[in-house]
């Protein structure tokens, strides 16, 4: 389901009001949950089973019960480090 704009090299495009929902299992694994806008009543654009190891972009994070969110304020890109872990860059 991933409809994300791809940067190529296993990147991908996030745009500047992009929102990130991050759940956290009891086991370490994470569920990354991608959304264009965070105002935008649509469907998510990616849901991915990995660890979002670190956001060097400029941000907005918020935790909640169950994980944590990143709202972006940049554009930036999602990569892939390995199978199971991201990082967003500015």
């Amino acid at each position: 389901m991933n409809k994300l704009r791809p940067a190529g090299g296993g990147a991908w495009h996030l745009p500047r009001h992009a929102r990130l929902v991050v759940y956290e299992a009891r086991d370490g694994n994470e569920l990354i949950t991608v959304y264009d806008c965070a105002a935008a009543q649509k469907s998510p654009s990616a849901q991915i089973r990995a660890n979002l190891v670190r956001v060097d972009a400029e941000h907005e994070l918020r935790h909640t019960p169950t994980g944590y969110l990143v709202d972006m304020r940049e554009e930036s890109r999602l990569e892939e480090q390995d199978d199971a872990h991201y990082v967003v860059r500015g």
